[in-house]
């Protein structure tokens, strides 16, 4: 299989304070790789096994799709995310930003919000739809990709991301990752 876990865009300490080394050894070593390996084995003599991940998640369903978004998922989160993260981003998102949710600190609200919401596990979303930006959530391994949205920025609000580092204090968390983690240069680039 072609499919390989892509290594970590930083160390396992590098989030610190905001995400031990425990959490990320967890969430990526365990959590992440379980998906790939389930998707490795579920493409053994299959045709979508020549597939790009991308396509694999666009076009499956049942246990295919769930463990194949997870991988594409937890990919766009790692690098959703940056040592000294947070602050806010510049250029065209800056100004799209502002112009669909008035200001950066009214997107963060709104973002904070769908993702302490969101029920059970899943995902909150910064996406483009045509140019205007949205905030949405998905459930389980479901992904705005599989919509034909944008993708920009993910929080993963799973309990495996978050639960050693937060115990059940998911606002915290999200909090963290708005202010310290959040990659604003890789959503910048994904909107370019």
């Amino acid at each position: 299989m072609k499919f390989e876990l892509a290594p970590l865009p930083y160390s396992k300490q590098a989030l610190l304070p905001h995400l031990s080394e425990e959490t990320l050894g967890f969430h990526y070593e365990k959590h992440h790789q379980t998906y790939l390996n389930n998707l490795k084995n579920l493409l053994q003599g299959k045709p979508e096994a020549d597939a790009s991940l991308e396509e694999i998640v666009k076009t499956s369903s049942g246990a295919l799709f769930n463990n194949a978004a997870q991988v594409w998922n937890h990919d766009f989160y790692w690098k959703s995310m940056k040592p000294q993260g947070g602050g806010e981003p510049t250029g065209k998102l800056a100004q799209a930003i502002v112009r669909d949710f008035q200001s950066f600190a009214e997107f963060s609200a709104q973002f904070a919000s769908a993702a302490i919401a969101h029920f059970g596990s899943g995902w909150a979303w910064l996406v483009s739809e045509k140019g205007s930006l949205k905030i949405v959530t998905t459930g389980n391994a479901d992904t705005p990709l599989k919509q034909g949205l944008q993708c920009l920025l993910t929080c993963d609000v799973w309990e495996h991301a978050y639960y050693v580092d937060y115990r059940n204090l998911r606002a915290k968390y999200v909090e963290a990752f708005l202010k310290h983690l959040a990659n604003w240069e890789f959503a910048c680039a994904q909107f370019e």
